[in-house]
C-alpha cells in the first residue's frame, strides 16, 4: 500500500484548519464582513445620492472591504459570503429558499453583484454564460432547488469552464423548511461533479474559495453542499486576505467544449472521467482531509470517518476516539481512507442522511460500520450519536410538541382559503407561506408537491374527476412560486383546456414572503430593492390566451372573491384570477422602497436610465 500524508490538526476546538491546503488563517485577515459603518454610510450615501445607474460597474462589486486583525463569528451561509468576495466573484445567482437564502443577500452587503433569478434553472444557466464568459460565479439555491436546476447542471459537466463556477446546495435534514430531506450527495455522484461539505463556518470560508481554485484548475462546475446546521449556527471565521485580480471577462470560442451535440458531448464525457481521476489523486494528495488524534478515554481504539456537521458531533460525542473529517466527499480519497482505517480497530462511519459514504467505502472493499436506519431520517445531534457509537436502537425520545405554525394575523391568505374552504373547493397547492392554509382552521388544501405543480395537478384532477367534482377544483398558487414555474403550467391550460375549464388563482402579495421577504421578477426590484422591470400577472395570461382574467382587490368582507369564483367555476373555460394584497410584513417596506425609487427618481432621473 503506497504512503499516504493526512495532515493531522491538533486545534482543541476543531474549528479551524491550520493544515488547509488553502493557505495560512492568520494571514491578512478581513474586517467584520457583516457590519461595518462604514460601509453602511457609503451604500446609504449611494443610493441616496442616485450615483449608481442600472448598469452596476463592476469595479465596485469588487470592491473589498477593509482590514482588521479580528475573527469574525459568522453563520455558515454568512461565511461563504466573503469567501465569494474574496475569491474575486463577479456575479452571484440564485432563487431563494431556506436555508440558503441568506447567502446572496450576505454578498449583496458586502458590495458583490447579487440577483435573484426566477428559477434555479435560470440562476445555474446565468452563472454557466457567466462563466464561459471568463467571470467567476456564485449559483445558490436549497436542495430542492437542485432538482430544477438539474438539466443543466448534467450538461454543464460536460463542458470546460473559462473561469470558476460554485453551485451551493443547501441541504435540510429533518425537513426543517422543505417538503423532502433528500440527500444532494447523490447528485455529485450522478453529474460527475466534485463535491465539497464544510463542518463549520470557517470551513465554509475555506472551502469556498478552495471549491474556485478546483473549479478553475480542472475548468469544472464544483458543488458546494453545506447542511442546516452549518448554514444557520454560528462559529469563528478568520478571513483572509482577497486573492489576487483576475482577469478581465472576455469571449473566447471554444465550440467543441461547450455546444453538446453528440459529436462533441462524447469525447467531452471521456474528458470529465479523466477529470475526476484527476481530482481524486489530488484530494488523496493535499485535498482538505484532516485527523483528530483524540485523546485519552475509552474511546482510543475507535476511528470514525465523518462529513459536514457530523464530524463536529463526533468530536465532542467521542472526544477519545480518532477521527478523519473528509471535506471533499466526491470523489472520495480512498488512499487517505484505507490508511487511516488500518490504524482503526473499529471504524463507523457518521453521517447524516443516506449512507452514501458508507457504501461508498463497502464498495471499495473497505470494511466499516454505518449507522442504523432509523438514524437516516431527520439531523444528528451529538445524544443520536451516543446512540449510533452504543449501537442504541431503541426507539428515541419524542420531543414535546411546539406550537403549529400558521398564517400571521391579518394576512390576506387567511380571507382566501376562508372562501375556498366554505366553497369546499378541491385545492391543488403550492409552496410559499400560503401552504399553511392546508391547517386548521382553514383545512383548505388538497395536495402540494413541489414549485409551480399545482396548476399541473389541478389540470390532472380536472380532466378525469366527474364533472360535479372537477368544476370544484382550483389551483392556488402564490407570485413568486407562479414566476419560479407556473408559467409552463398556464401554457399547459391553454394548450389542453379540460372539458370544464380550470381556475387559477395568484395569491400576489408582493413579495417572496416565506423566506424572508424577498424580491422576485414580479415586484419590479432587484436584490437589493432597487427598481427595475416589473411581470405583469395578468398581462401575461391574456397574452398566453387565458380567457378570463381579473384582478381582484382582496378584500373578504365585500364577497367579491367569492361570487367570481362561484362564476368561473361554472364556466366551462381558462380563467385567472390574481388576488392581490401586500404581505402585512412587506408593506412598510414595499412602501419605503417605492418612496426610495420615487424619491430617487425626481433626484436624479438619470440614475435610472442604463446608458
Amino acid at each position: 500500500m503506497s504512503t499516504v500524508n493526512i495532515p493531522v490538526t491538533s486545534d482543541p476546538e476543531g474549528l479551524t484548519c491550520p493544515t488547509s491546503p488553502i493557505g495560512d488563517p492568520a494571514a491578512s485577515p478581513h474586517e467584520n464582513v457583516i457590519a461595518q459603518t462604514a460601509r453602511a454610510a457609503a451604500d446609504l450615501l449611494r443610493r441616496s445620492s442616485g450615483a449608481e445607474n442600472a448598469r452596476l460597474s463592476s469595479d465596485r462589486h469588487l470592491a473589498s472591504p477593509a482590514m482588521s486583525a479580528q475573527p469574525q463569528l459568522l453563520s455558515g451561509d454568512e461565511a461563504v459570503a466573503p469567501a465569494a468576495l474574496h475569491a474575486r466573484v463577479r456575479l452571484g445567482t440564485g432563487y431563494p429558499g431556506t436555508p440558503s437564502t441568506e447567502i446572496l443577500e450576505a454578498f449583496d452587503k458586502l458590495g458583490g453583484r447579487a440577483q435573484w433569478s426566477p428559477n434555479e434553472k435560470v440562476a445555474l444557466e446565468v452563472g454557466l454564460g457567466a462563466a464561459f464568459g471568463g467571470a467567476r460565479t456564485l449559483v445558490t439555491m436549497k436542495h430542492i432547488g437542485l432538482n430544477v436546476a438539474a438539466d443543466p447542471l448534467f450538461t454543464a459537466a460536460y463542458t470546460d469552464l473559462e473561469a470558476g463556477l460554485v453551485v451551493v446546495s443547501a441541504d435540510d435534514p429533518g425537513m426543517a423548511s422543505s417538503q423532502n430531506e433528500q440527500d444532494n450527495r447523490h447528485y455529485a455522484r450522478a453529474a460527475a461533479l466534485p463535491m465539497l461539505e464544510p463542518m463549520d463556518s470557517q470551513q465554509a470560508y475555506d472551502l469556498t474559495l478552495l471549491a474556485f481554485d478546483i473549479s478553475e484548475r480542472w475548468r469544472i462546475p464544483v458543488i458546494l453542499r453545506i447542511t442546516t446546521r452549518v448554514c444557520h449556527s454560528k462559529t469563528l471565521v478568520r478571513p483572509r486576505a482577497s486573492q489576487a485580480e483576475t482577469p478581465t471577462p472576455g469571449f473566447r470560442r471554444d465550440i467543441q467544449a461547450r455546444v453538446m451535440i453528440p459529436a462533441y458531448a462524447k469525447p467531452a464525457h471521456h474528458r470529465l472521467r479523466h477529470k475526476l481521476a484527476e481530482i481524486a489523486a489530488w484530494n488523496d494528495a493535499e485535498g482538505p482531509s484532516r485527523v483528530f488524534p483524540g485523546g485519552p478515554g475509552s474511546d482510543g481504539d475507535l476511528g470514525i470517518i465523518a462529513t459536514g456537521i457530523a464530524a463536529v458531533h463526533a468530536r465532542e460525542a467521542a472526544p477519545g476516539a480518532r477521527l478523519l473529517a473528509i471535506g471533499l466527499t466526491y470523489p472520495l480519497p480512498l488512499g487517505t481512507i484505507r490508511a487511516f482505517a488500518d490504524t482503526c480497530e473499529r471504524l463507523l462511519v457518521l453521517e447524516e442522511g443516506d449512507p452514501v459514504l458508507h457504501q461508498a467505502l463497502l464498495a471499495a472493499g473497505i470494511p466499516a460500520e454505518g449507522k442504523p436506519d432509523m438514524y437516516r431520517f431527520g439531523e444528528l445531534n451529538v445524544a443520536r450519536v451516543r446512540r449510533i457509537l452504543a449501537g442504541d436502537q431503541t426507539p428515541e425520545p419524542v420531543p414535546p410538541k411546539g406550537k403549529p405554525p400558521e398564517l400571521c394575523q391579518g394576512c390576506s391568505h387567511r380571507g382566501v382559503f376562508e372562501v375556498l374552504r366554505d366553497m369546499d373547493c378541491i385545492v391543488a397547492g403550492d409552496i410559499g407561506c400560503y401552504t399553511l392554509g392546508v391547517l386548521p382552521p382553514f383545512s383548505a388544501m388538497d395536495t402540494c408537491v413541489c414549485m409551480g405543480a399545482s396548476i399541473g395537478v389541478g389540470l390532472g384532477l380536472r380532466h378525469v374527476l366527474p364533472e360535479d367534482q372537477a368544476r370544484r377544483v382550483v389551483s392556488v398558487i402564490g407570485d413568486s412560486t407562479f414566476v419560479h414555474s407556473g408559467l409552463t403550467g398556464v401554457a399547459e391550460m391553454v394548450y389542453n383546456p379540460p372539458a370544464t375549464g380550470h381556475v387559477v388563482l395568484i395569491l400576489d402579495n408582493g413579495t417572496t414572503a416565506m423566506t424572508g421577504q424577498q424580491e422576485h421578477p414580479g415586484t419590479g426590484r432587484t436584490l437589493s430593492h432597487d427598481p427595475t422591470g416589473k411581470i405583469s400577472f395578468e398581462g401575461l395570461a391574456r397574452a398566453m390566451g387565458v380567457q378570463n382574467v381579473h384582478v381582484v382587490a382582496f378584500n373578504e368582507a365585500d364577497g367579491t372573491l367569492e361570487a367570481l369564483l362561484k362564476d368561473l367555476l361554472a364556466r366551462p373555460e381558462t380563467s385567472l384570477v390574481v388576488a392581490r394584497q401586500p404581505c402585512v410584513l412587506a408593506a412598510p417596506k414595499i412602501r419605503f422602497h417605492e418612496k426610495a425609487a420615487t424619491d430617487r427618481l425626481q433626484a436624479c432621473p438619470s440614475s435610472l436610465v442604463d446608458d
